[in-house]
């Protein structure tokens, strides 16, 4: 038996400059599922994502999706993609399954919290105010560098790196701690400052807006003191001051202090981000 895809439409161009198409998955031209494929412009120039997969039940367990999967990789070879990356929920187990079959590999986790109704306490020792202008100016460069070379040590080339972090700051504070919807604390102990935090409204739940750490980072020379904690309890006081009980983050698989820090505070994971290089 043969399995390929059939488009059901024209290719879609998107408003972010995606492009994306929805396929059948059809076993001897007989339709057994749907897969969308698209490109993946936010992630990379050269990046590609499965959005989603689908095999009728009765057609499970046969191979299909491990075709399907396989064919929409080479569909992205053919759109010039050199990588292609898959949102899988924690709970879709045959998901994961196939992906790391596939040879996908965990970049990092989507993670969201419930918040309690009253902002959560602050150590006593520890203090929280908005960043000065004096101190955005640098915190801003040193951000924009660190956020590209993330991506680079991740194989996304540093030119392509840095232009994506310039244009992603860019977007999330055009007005600088002036940027509506945004704010940027600072974490002070004994009137030195300890870390920061920056936290804006975003989608966190299909169709559900909620609170984002964009960034939080400790001072080196502070770590492994609990200011990590500490900032993470600012965030959600930032967050129910501007009444969204919602806060979600991103976190680096290699991330492992961080991913246990986000754990012990309640944070669950939504959505495993793997990708796969496309030789």
């Amino acid at each position: 038996m043969t399995t390929t895809l059939r488009p059901t439409g024209p290719l879609q161009h998107e408003a972010d400059g995606a492009q994306s198409r929805l396929y059948e998955v059809c076993v001897n031209s007989r339709p057994v599922g749907r897969i969308e494929i698209a490109t993946f412009p936010a992630l990379s120039a050269t990046a590609g994502t499965i959005r989603s997969l689908n095999i009728d039940e009765r057609d499970r367990r046969r191979g299909r999706g491990t075709v399907a999967a396989l064919a929409a990789e080479e569909v992205l070879r053919g759109w010039g993609c050199t990588q292609v990356q898959v949102a899988v929920p924690p709970e879709a187990t045959a998901a994961a399954r196939l992906a790391a079959a596939l040879g996908y590999v965990e970049r990092g986790r989507n993670m969201l919290k419930e918040l309690p109704d009253g902002p959560p306490a602050l150590p006593p020792d520890v203090a929280s105010r908005p960043m000065s202008e004096a101190e955005f100016a640098q915190w801003r460069a040193t951000a924009v560098e660190t956020y590209a070379q993330n991506w680079i040590d991740r194989g996304v080339p540093a030119a392509e790196a840095r232009a994506k972090s310039e244009a992603q700051h860019s977007a999330l504070l055009p007005d600088g701690l002036a940027s509506p919807g945004i704010r940027l604390h600072v974490l002070e102990r004994e009137g030195a400052v300890v870390g920061h935090v920056l936290v804006g409204g975003r989608e966190v739940r299909p169709g559900e807006t909620g609170a984002y750490v964009y960034d939080v980072e400790v001072v080196e020379g502070q770590r492994g003191r609990g200011h990590g904690r500490s900032l993470m309890l600012l965030a959600e006081r930032v967050a129910l001051d501007a009444g969204l009980p919602l806060l979600g983050l991103h976190v680096f698989a290699d991330n492992t202090p961080a991913l246990r820090l986000y754990e012990s505070l309640g944070y669950e994971t939504t959505h495993i981000n793997s990708f796969k290089q496309l030789i």
